[in-house]
């Protein structure tokens, strides 16, 4: 260690941690993993009672719950002896989960409920956070700690031959500016079953001059623990060494003895990346879940708060728990980045959709109380209500379908209005496909007030025949222009070819061309940091399989069709379809061209059935000396811009300052990427296989399922624009397209009063990450973030209290603030919501 010169006349000295890490699944289902639960906790507790000087360690609630519920009297016994501090409650968190694609605020609640349930059965709050086996960690992890009330963190991976540290033990900083003493231990986190007095005596061979270190033991992975051999061998080797000091101890008596030299710790100021990149996209449906329930549940938060707050309906505390501990559970470090089985996988999807269900239920509740207030419909109209749950207005684009009053013999066009004022609209063809006239889908713009129900009301007219777009091919190109945006759509590739925002290029040709790279059977990708080769391009369709590929009966009316077309154009916006195909998959791709602003969507639907194979979708920038930026767990960082692999979560941009040019691409779903020589490219499945290492693992007498075949669907939104303006707006417009406003066509009773807003923010950058319910007590929680690295200064308005105040964050700061409904007093809190 570099920093141990001040210690050298210490004794020497090694921290013995046993533990049993134990996948909840992996190769196995959780019932399986709940009874190596039981059998590994019963034995360590035999052997803790056995002995008084052995001490073990073990994390995440689930496990204990499992105990709970299905063998008490072994929690009982567990009880006993965490008072007795014979065995150690570790870490404190709900699982171990994935490091790098949780957000923030889902970090949090990891830590929250880790807590709380550790605090509540066994009175202890674990100062050192351990995450012994996740595939990296990233440096937004550093504030959320600190201010969680710990001091220190454990971790495993990426060991040094993938990631170069100052030292094993060092200050990692976050972007905030906080820090926390950090070890990465010597991999493994176990010891295979009668090998533990081996890796000691290895250790202690290796290390003669080591003044101070940790070494993990006890059979793991499946469970295990410390054995009564192993602990006879690890005994023996204790009593007979000289040269060092070794003690069964815990991750937290390690680094009260490290931190006697803190002041003269190394520094690390990045994430601790990478490692498995394909963890980035593998089971790639485990994460748009995954970020749906996210998304779902922080937006449910926001609006059952302000109905809640207006005394319309009472908290639904327990339910949206109940949808949390499925959001922590799909976030273990086996089911998040896809590394599991396939009935794992399939079992891991229910659970979420579980979740989902109870989001969608309340999230609904809460719509139809805030809908008090809002008067009846008048005749002939029929009434659209948006919730925005936002505390800024947003200015975006409604689709909305609802059911006409009757079957319709003739064709009707919607328009839409806002107090009497006609709004741009256009009617588009519903997700349903009847003969008759009466589902109807209408899309307009609207600028939605902040953290309030806007009132939009429709009227259908007859008209003789839908109109025919006015955008159409020509000469080979689709060419969409406004006063702010020139887009060219090349017919003969299906690609974009100009993306032009006032009057400037900000991407290449061809952009948005699916590539199929070469990739592995191995589902993290153990070695490596990028991806390989590129080995064909996805191609436009003929006509004739285009026409096929789109469900056109031969003898369709009309015949075949372009396999570039205009599907929809009106008022409100352009959308642009190609087909195109590769081997035995192929691609649906729409081009969403907006008439007002300058961002476009792209939907790209995926029929895959490739083996071995990536698919990204390759986008050329034009902007010199580029940098690549992308959003991280309450944080923003700097990406590798050399072909490498990245790992990021809502939003990714390239940025050239020479240019002041920055293009932002934002997600629904999606995490890996890469840019280099000017070229972005998104990363959307791989085909790999399940839960295997890298070939020849992959059996060769039969068949292998392999991940991520069929049909996905994935939705990016692009712009461009000056340096410091997208980068002030992309935090606050991500937040809006994965939060989307709730649309819904309903006839409300007229009753009530119109509720009052919850929260309102003036600045136009910080965010609100959280309104919710105090964890104890009725209080009300608001979690703000300054997400761009600059200081800032906003007035937060509780409207529905008539209060404000004026805030000050720092450069990527987390601020939580408590505040009495009673007496409408705030207090600033840390993470765990308690005064600073």
């Amino acid at each position: 260690m570099e920093y141990t010169t001040a210690m050298a006349k210490r004794i020497k000295t090694l921290h013995l941690i046993c533990n049993a890490h134990l996948d909840p699944v992996w190769l196995w289902h959780w019932q399986e993993g709940a009874g190596e639960a039981l059998s590994t906790f019963r034995t360590a507790a035999d052997i803790c009672e056995a002995d008084e000087n052995f001490i073990f360690n073990h994390n995440e609630v689930i496990l204990y719950e499992w105990v709970r519920q299905y063998e008490p009297e072994l929690f009982r016994r567990i009880r006993r002896l965490v008072k007795a501090g014979r065995w150690h409650i570790m870490g404190g968190w709900y699982v171990q989960p994935d490091c790098n694609i949780p957000s923030g605020e889902s970090f949090v609640r990891q830590i929250l409920l880790g807590r709380a349930y550790f605090k509540k059965h066994f009175g202890v709050m674990p100062a050192t956070a351990i995450n012994f086996d996740p595939f990296g960690h990233t440096r937004g992890l550093v504030q959320i700690l600190a201010k969680s009330g710990y001091d220190s963190y454990l971790f495993g991976r990426p060991q040094p031959n993938d990631l170069t540290l100052p030292a094993e033990t060092f200050l990692w900083l976050g972007y905030d500016g906080s820090q926390i003493m950090t070890h990465r231990f010597r991999f493994p986190y176990l010891s295979r079953l009668g090998a533990a007095g081996r890796k000691l005596r290895q250790w202690l061979d290796e290390n003669p001059d080591t003044q101070l270190d940790i070494l993990l033991w006890g059979v793991g992975n499946h469970g295990g623990g410390p054995s009564r051999r192993d602990l006879c061998d690890v005994n023996v080797i204790v009593a007979k060494t000289k040269s060092h000091r070794i003690r069964h101890s815990t991750p937290e008596a390690y680094f009260r003895q490290a931190a006697r030299a803190k002041a003269a710790m190394p520094k690390h100021c990045g994430d601790l990346n990478p490692w498995a990149i394909g963890c980035y996209t593998s089971q790639i449906r485990i994460k748009q879940k995954h970020r749906r329930l996210e998304n779902e549940i922080y937006s449910l938060e926001k609006m059952a708060s302000a109905a809640a707050v207006n005394g319309l309906l009472k908290y639904p505390y327990e339910q949206i728990q109940e949808a949390l501990r499925d959001l922590m559970t799909g976030e273990f470090h086996d089911i998040l980045p896809g590394s599991s089985i396939q009935s794992v996988e399939e079992a891991s999807l229910r659970m979420l959709d579980h979740g989902l269900e109870i989001a969608s239920r309340e999230k609904t509740r809460a719509f139809f109380a805030l809908a008090a207030g809002q008067p009846k419909a008048t005749k002939g109209r029929i009434p659209i209500l948006v919730y925005n749950p936002h505390p800024f207005p947003v200015r975006t684009v409604i689709d909305c379908e609802f059911q006409l009053p009757d079957i319709s013999d003739q064709l009707t066009n919607i328009t839409v209005y806002r107090g009497g004022k006609a709004l741009p609209s256009q009617t588009e063809q519903p997700r349903s496909n009847l003969h008759v006239d009466w589902r109807k889908r209408a899309v307009f713009t609207a600028e939605l007030k902040p953290g309030q129900m806007n009132r939009f009301d429709c009227l259908a007219e007859v008209i003789a025949r839908k109109p025919a777009p006015a955008l159409k091919a020509k000469k080979g190109k689709i060419v969409f222009r406004t006063d702010q945006l020139t887009v060219v759509v090349n017919t003969r590739t299906g690609l974009i070819d100009a993306y032009r925002v006032r009057g400037r290029d900000c991407l290449g040709k061809r952009a948005f061309q699916p590539l199929v790279l070469r990739d592995i059977e191995d589902s993290w990708v153990m070695e490596g940091r990028a991806f390989g080769g590129v080995v064909g391009r996805f191609r436009l369709m003929s006509k004739a399989a285009g026409s096929a590929f789109s469900g056109l009966r031969a003898n369709a009316p009309g015949g075949q069709i372009d396999s570039v077309r205009v599907i929809e154009d009106g008022p409100v916006r352009s959308v642009v379809e190609a087909v195109l195909a590769y081997g035995d998959s192929a691609i649906c791709q729409r081009y969403v061209l907006p008439k007002f602003g300058t961002e476009i969507e792209i939907r790209t639907r995926v029929f895959w059935n490739e083996k071995t194979r990536m698919l990204k979708l390759s986008i050329p920038t034009l902007g010199e000396d580029s940098e690549y930026l992308g959003q991280v767990a309450y944080g923003a960082a700097q990406l590798p811009s050399n072909g490498d692999e990245a790992v990021s979560q809502k939003w990714v941009a390239v940025v050239s300052r020479k240019s002041d040019l920055a293009l932002t691409c934002i997600n629904d779903g999606t995490y890996g990427s890469d840019f280099s020589r000017a070229t972005l490219r998104l990363t959307l499945l791989r085909s790999a296989a399940y839960s295997s290492e890298k070939w020849p693992c992959v059996p060769a007498d039969r068949f292998s399922p392999r991940m991520d075949q069929g049909e996905r669907l994935y939705r990016f939104w692009l712009n461009a624009g000056k340096v410091t303006q997208r980068l002030d707006s992309i935090n606050r417009e991500a937040q809006v397209k994965n939060e989307e406003p709730f649309a819904l066509s309903f006839f409300p009773s007229g009753r009530g009063n119109l509720p009052k807003s919850v929260a309102v923010l003036s600045d136009n950058v910080v965010r609100i990450a959280a309104v919710k319910r105090a964890e104890k007590g009725a209080d009300l929680i608001v979690r703000l973030f300054e997400p761009t690295g600059k200081a800032r200064t906003t007035v937060l308005s509780l409207p529905f209290m008539k209060k404000k105040m004026k805030l000050r964050l720092a450069p990527f700061e987390i601020k939580t603030l408590r505040i009495n409904l009673r007496t409408a007093k705030f207090t600033c809190t840390d993470l765990l919501e308690r005064p600073l």
